[in-house]
């Protein structure tokens, strides 16, 4: 297992697995790490949450368990149940032998009090099928536990977990008290669909993770497609950024924004010179929107044209977006300006 000394040598781990993380985040997992605390990460879907976990499992050399959250989800899915198929065979096999013994204790009562007194082993941990929960405690080897979307679950759920993050125990009535083998890294996500009990918090680290700047998602996007061109990488970033700005349904993700620059890449290098510039447009739109409402939206600013009436439009800034001109089978007239005069990548600058 490998432990890491400071932010600092973290973060370098981590961007050596293509995981960009800022200065400020390294350090808040690094003492959730040292301190032994689980790190509850909350923000927006697609921001880098998930992948968080799987980085750190790599770079600290240990198993990731995943116990991903959904609503109904209970104790037989997320801690253990029993595996009643081996109790029955079990108890198959011990039948001629019970037998046996009975034999010695003609009284009923006897026989009864008898077998009462015997521990035939069927609630034991043999016959435990472990869970996520349940298996990170178990481990005799220090692993990454991670509790994905912790906020799709009911508060009940929440309160299964308090034991398993203040104590790093699960309790089995049938058996008692099951004592971390090892000390699991534990990270918990939320998308903030609902607001998580404050019991819940009070035993966590906290890091709200949002939309990265724009040098830095570009560095990200060219980190994970090393085959897109920085240039490029560039006006999908920007592009993204000005779509975050509008009132949208879903956000682009950074997962999606890696998609859009794939794309643009391959349809630069692809694209016959005839392809019109907005068949370009509007096919990296189609990794960058999940819904038919924001493509529409999106489409009347960037053409100019008169916002859609709808609910979401109500709080529409009166700018109206505009791609600036048309050369052929380009992309930079796709990414290009909001606007007035216009910006390009080069010429933005950070935001949050």
């Amino acid at each position: 297992m490998t432990a890491f000394s400071n932010g600092a040598e973290l973060q370098s781990a981590l961007r050596r697995h293509d995981y960009i993380a800022d200065d400020e985040f390294a350090t808040v997992v690094h003492l959730a790490t040292a301190l032994e605390r689980p790190l509850l990460l909350e923000g927006p879907a697609g921001v880098g949450k998930t992948e968080l976990a799987k980085a750190l499992a790599t770079v600290g050399g240990r198993r990731l368990i995943r116990l991903q959250c959904y609503e109904g989800l209970d104790d037989s899915r997320a801690l253990y149940e029993w595996d009643y198929a081996k109790q029955l065979l079990h108890v198959q096999m011990l039948r001629d032998r019970i037998g046996e013994l009975l034999g010695q204790y003609p009284d009923i009562a006897d026989a009864s009090r008898f077998l009462a007194e015997q521990d035939f082993g069927l609630y034991s941990e043999a016959f435990l099928s472990v869970r996520p929960l349940l298996d990170a405690v178990l481990s005799p080897e220090p692993v990454v536990l991670l509790v994905d979307e912790v906020d799709r679950t009911e508060e009940s759920m929440e309160a299964l977990l308090l034991e398993v993050l203040a104590e790093r125990q699960v309790t089995i009535p049938e058996v008692g008290t099951f004592t971390a083998r090892s000390m699991p890294w534990v990270i918990l996500t939320s998308n903030d669909t609902r607001e998580l009990s404050p019991a819940l918090k009070r035993r966590c680290l906290h890091y709200h993770v949002g939309y990265p700047t724009l040098e830095r998602e570009r560095e990200i996007v060219t980190a994970r497609a090393p085959e897109v061109s920085s240039g490029t990488a560039g006006q999908v970033v920007e592009l993204a950024r000005t779509l975050r700005d509008l009132p949208l349904r879903k956000s682009p993700s950074i997962s999606e924004v890696i998609d859009a620059a794939r794309a643009a890449s391959v349809m630069e290098n692809g694209a016959p010179e005839s392809n019109p510039v907005v068949d370009m447009r509007d096919v990296l739109l189609s990794t960058l929107l999940k819904y038919t409402g924001d493509v529409d939206l999106v489409k009347n600013r960037l053409d100019g044209a008169a916002p859609v009436p709808a609910p979401a439009a109500a709080s529409m800034p009166a700018e109206r977006v505009t791609v600036a001109s048309n050369p052929a089978n380009t992309t930079t007239a796709v990414f290009r300006g909001r606007g007035g005069g216009g910006r390009d990548a080069a010429g933005s600058g950070a935001r949050r």
